[in-house]
């Protein structure tokens, strides 16, 4: 064997040597990573940690050794052997690429080797290293055994806690320790908890378990609940357990074989506390209707909902888009997810509405509404927000927020020629000095003849008479005002002036009513008129302000026609001031129909026949209680304790009611407790009296009935005698 073999056989061992060196320092932490997962997992989890660092050794052993190569054995033979004359290399090439003084200088090197004292190139043990690391290793294992074991979970909330002392004869099992474990619902998110009594206030589809210890041991426990239920416990070592899921509040009590009756008859109250559905808030709009804006583009909206236990990740947005008319509308809906923004138990919800994308046109109604989930299991309860509304309306003067009842314009097209009047007037008196007085006068009356004419109009919504032809009060019929005013003036024949109005006939001549004027169809069907407070097309506030609107046109007319129309501004000025907020009001009810009454049959007025009417001398029957059970029970409790009444009472048929109508009683249980207690103590006068406080409230109120006249004092009876005495002459 030559020098080069032999170095190769000092490398591998070298590799080995290292990679056993680094074993050892690492395996008793290895050691120490098993003991502490067992402790804290379990022995199963302790082997998977042990092999899962027995691999992670193993690897970084391979790894460290595979760094020991031909360089590495190179640069270690230069360094220790002086006459290696850094040359080492040589001694692992190849024979075929060497020149010849490269040869020569590698046979010296062999020669060296072979003959000169032989160097130890593997890396010494490092015993200080790995016993300082053993030493480490076994205090961290004493430590992990030494330090106490916490209880399992289930242990923890299963530790029992003492009893209270009941009274019982030696032998009687006698309740010593007791726990109540409440595993609320996953949903919930709510930790389970341990109750060192028996009573608690759970939430709803929580499951109970109980433990029970007694001293000494019976033959058999059961938990039995107000409601009939009886559940048995089973028995582990020195405990009895029974486990239940809860829906909805309970009374129960204890029953041991051979137990004292005190402890049989003691009652423990749960509680149960239901899940509420979610609450839902609308932000954006602040209004339910809301009318389309000029220029907009969008509708943002905005919610927030909360919950007791929490939301469901998202929301359902339903949008419905309403257009058509009459009987030609069309509706067109589409659903929206919306993912909620904040914690679990309050979220806020917003959504910007692209109306263009949506359809949404000049007449049409866009209704969202948002329902929200929460997370209840397996069943989640909704809430639903109001629907909101943007109205895109074709007139938007015109519309209101009324949703009930019949509806009319208020405000017909005519309506608004006050501000024509007034711009006619201000046109008019520049021209005093232009115009002589008789023409200026008649173009003043003029305007008058139209505010007159626009007053009668108001009128009519008051109950006032019309007065003349119909005509719209503006400069644009001219020739018709001026007619009318020649007729005032006697120009026009008697016959056909004015009359007095007689009935409800107008004048033949009169102008026929135009399709869809207001005007026409109140003076066709409504024609209410000669009394303003007999008008119910207009609300009480409305009315007062065309009262006002009226009688500042009054005083506009009386300036007009005298030929002052600079005195006459003010007060059109205040009448358009009433008619624009009148006009704000964009919507009047009409009063609704009244009842119709079947008609009157003729036939048996003055016929004697008395068919189907009562007798006097029949005698009144006494009404049957709605709920008899409960005034039975009322007079029975009213008796002395251990009365033969007391003790007829029945109850089971009180439990079976009080199982049916429990939604009648503000609390059932305080109810079931008060009746279990007078059942197991009838002589408990105590116990009647709590009874009866609760049971006051369920009982049926009496009908009203008449109050006998008071006999009065011996004056008064004398006086009563006497006039039946002068009735018998």
């Amino acid at each position: 064997m030559n020098a080069s073999e032999r170095l190769r056989g000092l490398l591998r061992g070298v590799r080995v040597r290292s990679g056993l060196d680094l074993a050892l320092s690492c395996v008793p932490w290895a050691l120490v990573v098993a003991a502490m997962v067992l402790r804290f997992h379990g022995i199963a989890a302790a082997v998977v940690a042990l092999l899962v660092a027995l691999a992670l050794i193993a690897v970084a052993s391979a790894y460290r050794a595979r760094r020991l190569d031909a360089l590495w054995l190179i640069r270690r033979l230069n360094t220790l052997r002086a006459d290696m004359d850094d040359s080492a290399d040589l001694l692992f090439a190849s024979e075929q690429g060497l020149t010849g003084l490269q040869s020569l200088q590698r046979s010296r090197l062999q020669d060296r080797l072979a003959h000169g004292a032989p160097v130890e190139l593997r890396p010494a043990w490092s015993t200080k290293r790995s016993l300082l690391s053993l030493l480490i290793a076994a205090l961290v294992f004493a430590v992990i055994a030494l330090w106490p074991a916490p209880k399992p979970a289930a242990q923890a909330l299963d530790a029992l806690s003492p009893a209270p002392t009941v009274a019982a004869l030696p032998g009687q099992p006698r309740l010593t320790e007791q726990a109540l474990r409440v595993d609320p619902p996953s949903y919930t998110r709510l930790p389970p908890r341990s109750e060192p009594t028996l009573e608690a206030r759970v939430p709803q589809g929580s499951s109970l378990r109980w433990t029970l210890r007694f001293q000494p041991q019976p033959a058999n426990v059961a938990l039995v609940f107000h409601d009939g239920l009886r559940l048995p416990l089973r028995r582990q070592g020195e405990d009895w357990i029974a486990q239940r899921s809860l829906a909805k509040s309970a009374l129960y009590r204890i029953e041991a074989a051979g137990a004292a009756p005190a402890q049989s008859r003691r009652l423990y109250r749960l509680d149960v506390t239901p899940d509420r559905a979610p609450q839902l808030r609308v932000l954006e709009p602040d209004r339910g209707l809301t009318l389309m804006a000029q220029g907009q583009r969008a509708w943002p909206l905005a919610f927030e909902a909360t919950d007791d236990y929490g939301l469901a990740p998202s929301a359902q947005l339903r949008i419905t888009l309403a257009q058509g008319s009459g009987e030609n509308i069309t509706f067109r809906e589409q659903r929206i997810s919306l993912r909620g923004a904040g914690a679990a138990t309050q979220k806020r919800y917003a959504q910007r509405l692209d109306l263009a994308a949506l359809g949404f046109a000049v007449g049409d109604d866009l209704i969202v509404q948002l329902s929200v989930d929460d997370n209840r299991s397996p069943q989640p309860q909704t809430a639903l927000s109001p629907s909101l509304i943007l109205r895109w309306p074709a007139d938007l003067g015109s519309e209101a927020t009324g949703l009930e009842g019949m509806v009319k314009t208020t405000l017909p097209a005519y309506f608004r020629s006050q501000r024509q009047i007034i711009i006619d007037a201000e046109a008019l008196i520049p021209q005093r000095r232009k115009l002589g007085a008789d023409e200026f006068l008649e173009r003043s009356d003029a305007i008058g003849v139209d505010q007159r004419l626009l007053r009668l109009r108001y009128g009519q919504f008051l109950g006032e008479e019309a007065e003349g032809e119909p005509r719209l009060p503006t400069n644009d019929e001219a020739p018709a005002a001026d007619a009318e005013h020649k007729d005032e003036h006697g120009d026009k024949p008697a016959a056909t002036q004015d009359a007095p109005h007689d009935d409800h006939d107008h004048a033949p001549n009169a102008a026929p009513a135009k399709f869809g004027e207001e005007g026409a169809v109140l003076e066709e069907y409504g024609h209410t008129h000669d009394h303003a407070e007999a008008a119910t097309l207009l609300d009480p506030g409305t009315r007062k302000l065309l009262k006002a609107a009226l009688d500042e046109m009054w005083q506009s007319e009386l300036h007009l026609r005298q030929g002052e129309p600079k005195l006459a501004l003010p007060y059109a000025y205040k009448a358009l001031g009433f008619i624009k907020q009148v006009q704000q009001a964009s919507r009047i009810y009409l009063a609704r129909v009244g009842p119709e009454l079947p008609p009157i049959d003729e036939s048996r007025r003055l016929s004697g026949d008395r068919k189907g009417l009562a007798r006097r001398e029949d005698a009144l029957i006494a009404a049957n209680a709605a709920d008899p059970l409960l005034g039975s029970l009322w007079l029975q409790l009213q008796a002395a304790p251990g009365s033969s009444d007391a003790a007829a009472i029945d109850y089971g048929a009180l439990e079976r009611w009080l199982g049916e109508h429990d939604a009648r009683v503000a609390d059932p249980l305080a109810f079931a407790a008060a009746l279990d207690s007078l059942r197991n103590q009838p002589d408990c006068a105590s116990c009647r009296a709590q009874l009866r406080s609760l049971l006051w409230p369920l009982l049926t109120r009496p009908p009203a009935s008449v109050t006998p006249r008071d006999a009065g004092d011996a004056l008064d009876r004398r006086y009563f005698e006497a006039l039946q005495g002068e009735g018998g002459r």
